[in-house]
């Protein structure tokens, strides 16, 4: 129980990223959330929601494995890998602040999830 809650927190931190690259990138919560300048913004904005929608698939995903219950553990794990491994490159390219929304998060849920809890 402990793991899926896990998992829909992962999914939750991912639908609003999507929210924040799709619809709120070029307004002040965007560009706060992600330290950008308007002209930046404004420059990456359809950049940052085809960026949104892949954090969309992953949270797709997640809901798909919790959805499937026990057959889900699989998926689920699939997915909370590549939350993770995004995080690490993400942390290391972009800012360590991904680290902890991103990677603690996903590997806190597959060590839930593997351990039975």
């Amino acid at each position: 129980m402990i793991g899926n809650i896990l998992v829909g927190l992962v999914a939750l931190i991912h639908c609003y990223i999507v929210y924040l690259e799709m619809v709120l990138w070029d307004t002040p919560r965007g560009r706060k959330a992600f330290g950008v300048t308007p002209e930046f913004a404004s420059a990456s904005k359809v950049l940052a929601a085809n960026q949104g929608l892949y954090n969309g698939f992953l949270a797709a995903g997640l809901i798909w494995g919790l959805y499937l219950g026990t057959a889900g553990f699989q998926v689920k794990m699939f997915f909370l890998l590549c939350v993770a491994t995004a995080g690490l490159y993400g942390a290391a390219t972009v800012g360590r602040k991904i680290l902890f929304v991103q990677t603690v998060p996903a590997v806190l849920a597959i060590l839930a999830l593997w351990l039975g809890l």
